[in-house]
């Protein structure tokens, strides 16, 4: 299942139309179409660098470990703001690069590296014993019986300890 798109790609070119082709402001446009106009200057931006293809919904995109120092060097070396950055390797939020910069400030380049997505398994359950056709020996039925004995032992210690604690209270 994909991720829900804001504005459709139809919507955003016509935008970006209104602003280029029709020479309206953009503060004009983005009143019009009910959207802020940082978002619809972004637009024009990806569409002037990449053309149709930077209107396009990007899907949640990962992005390599090379990519990202390729990205975080530019923008040290050439003196790039992030947007300025975004719009040249046509990543969508400043807020991934702002994240890279902050996990490579804390961890390093290891602080780069994707991690799994999705919630990590908590538990490992253990399987049960296949039973086997083959008939018990004696010492595995005195093993199995002593089990369901101390089991039964310490189910009733725990209830002995509740009726306890229960009648102190009424104390």
């Amino acid at each position: 299942m994909g991720r829900k798109v804001k504005y459709s790609y139809d919507f955003k070119l016509r935008c970006v139309e209104q602003v280029l082709k029709k020479n309206q402001a953009v503060s004009t446009v983005s009143l019009l179409n009910g959207i802020h106009h940082t978002s619809l200057h972004s637009w024009v931006s990806f569409y002037e660098k990449h053309g149709k293809k930077g209107l396009l919904p990007r899907e949640n995109q990962e992005y390599s470990l090379k990519f990202k120092l390729k990205v975080l060097e530019s923008i040290v070396d050439d003196s790039l703001s992030l947007s300025q950055a975004c719009l040249k390797f046509n990543i969508p939020t400043k807020s991934a690069i702002m994240n890279w910069q902050r996990n490579y400030k804390k961890l390093g380049i290891t602080g780069l590296n994707n991690k799994p997505r999705g919630r990590p398994r908590s538990m490992e359950f253990k399987r049960a014993k296949k039973k086997s056709n083959k008939p018990l020996t004696r010492e595995d039925e005195l093993l199995l019986e002593n089990e369901s004995l101390r089991a039964e032992l310490d189910l009733l210690k725990k209830l002995q300890a509740l009726v306890l604690a229960a009648q102190s209270k009424k104390r």
